[in-house]
């Protein structure tokens, strides 16, 4: 078969739902165990401030993965690797509701991972393929909307389920969905299978693999007492990425081109990307567990008190335009960095006088910055692109921003070791100097990144 096909009006009305669906669940499941933490942390035995292994097994196996969700939808068919794919997120999350250990649930939570790295990137080459091009903006519109709410409300029901019933139902909730998922993938799903396809570079996924999941396995090393482990693996990091480079030059069709960092705003986007998400990316894990551990509010408080994080920044959507075509990119990109790293820093201000209403006030800020950057950043990156570069360079994005998001995460909880190292100091003060030290750690980062944006020309 084809990439081509024509889709029955029922197919074609039925096939976003469906897509919307399981981008639905994957980015509730991405914040919705968050404000869960702590109560996890408790029933499996484990300090909290060393939970962030469960999040960050996720994000590697999805930054390693999507490059090779492509090739697997066009080598296998796109309705097979994405009733595959929910098949094993819903396994992933049964195996999370019978965990007794963390060991276990790390384990548990790479297997629904493998399952959420396919769904999303598939997805989107379906309705790329189904679709005309002048009906793919709706669609896609359509499609990516859940991407935001599951972030807006994932924190607060987490907090809920918890505090009421039991951090086993933030993964048995996925089972109803992903079954009526799986179901309809079975009747609605097209079967795309192009006649020619490229090969696909094993020895450059090897490589970026083994980059991707050594720099995130050495920052979050970096918390132990011994150092001959962080130094290993952060060479492991530096010696993959350079042989994939000197691969890339050489091969013919190579994961990612090397070309693409030839344009500057693909270069800067991809780069900054990398730092300044550094600390917005530690936001929802670090947030709703100072809020528990530090400030001793309840998982739905904590939950709930994210909402304005999310909630402000999709009020911004309406002047991003406006904002980009009046000052440019640069102005924007850089001007923006200072004030969300800013911000982030004033968040090492919070302690146990702090009223809630004034955190709420402050993330509220902080989700308003979000929004600029991400929206700013995804789109400088992929301007100057042609057709011919737009799969790749999309793809590299998606993992760059994985990858982003698991490096927050490790950092965020390396730093939050580093200050607050002893196991039973939870009621103590220090717990807070540890969060704050953490805030302002990552603010400087994010602070310091603003020197990329800088590189962009004054015209973008």
């Amino acid at each position: 078969m084809t990439t081509q096909a024509v889709l029955d009006p029922r197919t074609a009305r039925l096939l976003p739902w469906l897509v919307a669906v399981a981008f639905f669940m994957q980015a509730l499941d991405g914040t919705i165990l968050n404000t869960a933490l702590p109560v996890m942390a408790i029933d499996l035995g484990e300090n909290p401030l060393r939970m962030h292994g469960v999040l960050i097994a996720y994000l590697i196996t999805v930054a390693i993965l999507i490059p090779a969700s492509g090739w697997l939808a066009d080598r296998f068919g796109s309705r097979k690797i994405f009733y595959t794919a929910i098949m094993l997120f819903c396994l992933g999350s049964l195996l999370c509701t019978q965990v007794d250990t963390l060991d276990s649930l790390i384990i548990a939570r790479i297997i629904q991972a493998v399952g959420g790295a396919l769904m999303m990137p598939v997805g989107r080459l379906v309705v790329l393929r189904a679709y005309p091009r002048n009906d793919l903006v709706r669609v896609m519109s359509f499609v990516t909307l859940p991407g935001l709410v599951g972030p807006l409300i994932g924190p607060t029901i987490g907090g809920w389920l918890v505090e009421y019933a039991s951090w086993r139902w933030i993964f048995a909730i996925n089972l109803p969905i992903g079954l009526l998922g799986a179901y309809a993938t079975r009747k609605l799903m097209p079967d795309f299978r192009p006649a020619k396809r490229p090969r696909f570079d094993v020895a450059g996924f090897l490589l970026f693999g083994a980059f991707t999941l050594s720099i995130i396995l050495g920052i979050e090393s970096l918390s132990q007492d011994s150092l001959l482990a962080p130094g290993w693996l952060l060479g492991i990091a530096v010696a993959a990425l350079t042989l994939y480079s000197l691969h890339a030059s050489r091969s013919k069709h190579p994961l990612f081109a090397l070309s693409l960092f030839r344009l500057r705003s693909f270069s800067v986007g991809i780069s900054g990307t990398l730092m300044s998400r550094l600390g917005s990316g530690a936001m929802p894990f670090l947030t709703p567990l100072m809020m528990q551990v530090g400030l001793g509010h309840s998982p739905s408080v904590a939950g709930m008190s994210m909402i304005p994080l999310t909630l402000t920044g999709m009020a911004t959507k309406p002047f991003m335009s406006g904002m980009i075509r009046r000052f440019g990119y640069r102005a924007v990109l850089s001007c923006n960095t200072l004030a969300q790293g800013g911000l982030i820093c004033s968040m090492a201000l919070v302690g146990s006088e702090t009223s809630l209403w004034l955190i709420i006030a402050l993330l509220s800020l902080i989700g308003v910055a979000n929004y600029i950057q991400f929206t700013a950043m995804g789109t400088v990156t992929l301007t100057e692109l042609n057709d011919h570069q737009a799969s790749s360079g999309t793809s590299l994005m998606s993992v760059t921003i994985q990858l982003s998001i698991g490096l927050a995460v490790s950092m965020a909880g390396a730093l939050l070791v580093a200050f607050n190292p002893g196991e039973g100091a939870l009621a103590q003060p220090s717990v807070m100097d540890a969060f704050s030290l953490a805030y302002l750690s990552l603010g400087a980062l994010t602070i310091m990144s603003t020197l990329l944006f800088l590189r962009l020309p004054r015209k973008v």
